[in-house]
């Protein structure tokens, strides 16, 4: 473990590089490095308590804080905060395109892939929780995946937790691929319905900005084609509380007048790329529905239930709908960044031999003490799924709420976390 400390107003920040196998079942092996940075307020005892927080996703790093407010000022009143760079992201060894090819061919591609799932996040916290506590238990918040994470560190090792906080992120124990994205392509629906009645007008915007994606070749400024499909998965801007203004900012003015007439504007172009991180952060295409198999495999589930939903194509008369938290396979062959390990992303796909998440006897008792935040309107993890899952854990309770969308720990974090540790304290 080597460490570095910074100071930041109002907050002491401790950077933390951890050695861990890749694989697990086989420590000898190969080696990658957890990056964590723990974070507490000047003059605090350093012995207090440590909590872990795990981010969403799958394939994003940990918040990179600049002070002392929002969700982390509130954690800092009962805890040190540890941020963990889950494997594969952030300052963690980085999984990219050449990373992972260097692997070897698909096959092994695949393979090693397939160890950067929530089993082995899990397995990766406990490593460090050694390192930083000793025998001592801490506490976890996990953020939407984060709080997938979090359920399944109930089932291995619930020895290693003191408290679990979840906000938005309790997982469907049993359920398909399948089952769950018929559930959240009709959430999906209701969120476009919404939106296109908030903003009316972009109902012919986002026509007329499909109908000339299908019909032109368009470059975005990197490089990659911008396809029908690929301008859709802005649709998974829906689920957050600023997310319909940020579509409708981006789609009102989209144009410009180029040699050959009117044309999609650079600025439009550009916008469209900040709004995505399909090349920057490649776990979350590669092994969003690999969240969702136990024993079975995915094999493009959401792609194969679109055809279901005809909302979703431009033959259909009404609205063109945007997708969500889909999955497109289209992405491996557009998305420069994703093309290499497209024969991977196909393996994964076939996978049928996932091991089993969640252990339903160990869960079912639990003895940790838990709250979790269940948003009545999340596009990503739809509630009836979580509020099984919570009624399965004993000491799990939840605050089912409709006021906040599935970034609420964003958007009001302090609020959030608060009323989750009155919940554990039994003080609300």
């Amino acid at each position: 473990m080597r460490h570095a400390t910074h100071r930041l107003p109002g907050l002491v920040s401790e950077e933390h590089r951890f050695e861990v196998p890749l694989d697990h079942a086989n420590p000898g092996g190969d080696q990658i490095e957890v990056f964590a940075r723990v974070v507490g307020r000047p003059g605090d005892d350093a012995a207090r308590p440590h909590l872990v927080f795990l981010q969403g996703g799958p394939g994003f790093g940990a918040p990179r804080p600049m002070g002392a407010d929002g969700w982390i000022k509130r954690a800092l009143e009962d805890y040190r905060l540890v941020l963990i760079d889950q494997r594969g992201t952030g300052n963690s060894t980085r999984l990219d395109a050449a990373r992972v090819t260097a692997a070897g061919d698909a096959q092994a591609q695949a393979d090693y892939l397939a160890h950067f799932r929530s089993d082995s996040i899990v397995r990766d916290c406990e490593l460090v929780r050694r390192e930083l506590c000793g025998d001592e238990p801490w506490s976890v918040l996990g953020q939407s995946y984060g709080g997938f994470c979090a359920t399944r560190y109930l089932s291995p090792a619930p020895e290693g937790l003191r408290e679990v906080y979840v906000t938005g992120g309790l997982p469907p124990l049993r359920a398909t691929a399948d089952e769950i994205y018929a559930r959240t392509y009709g959430i999906c629906k209701r969120k476009n319905a919404a939106y296109y009645e908030r903003y009316p007008e972009d109902v012919t915007s986002v026509r007329e900005i499909a109908e000339h994606l299908a019909t032109h070749e368009v470059l975005l400024p990197g490089g990659d084609r911008l396809s029908l499909r690929r301008f859709q998965t802005l649709g998974l801007q829906l689920g957050f509380s600023d997310g319909f203004e940020t579509l409708h900012y981006l789609v009102e003015n989209p144009w410009t007048m180029g040699a050959g007439g009117r044309e999609l504007a650079y600025a439009f172009l550009r916008g469209v790329e900040n709004t995505q991180a399909w090349d920057v952060a490649p776990i979350f295409s590669l092994l969003h529905e690999a969240c969702y198999t136990q024993g079975c495999a995915s094999r493009w589930s959401a792609d194969r239930l679109r055809a279901e939903h005809p909302e979703f194509t431009l033959e259909h008369e009404g609205p063109l709908y945007l997708s969500g938290e889909m999955i497109d396979p289209c992405l491996f062959a557009e998305v420069g960044a994703l093309r290499p390990m497209a024969e991977a992303a196909e393996l994964l796909a076939q996978k049928d031999d996932w091991p089993v998440l969640y252990d339903l006897d160990r869960l079912g008792a639990n003895k940790v003490p838990g709250a979790a935040a269940v948003y009545a309107n999340d596009m990503y993890v739809e509630r009836e799924y979580s509020l099984e899952t919570a009624a399965h854990i004993p000491g799990m309770r939840t605050w089912l709420t409709d006021e906040y969308e599935h970034n609420g720990l964003r958007s009001n974090g302090a609020h959030v976390l608060g009323r989750l540790i009155d919940l554990v304290r039994g003080e609300a």
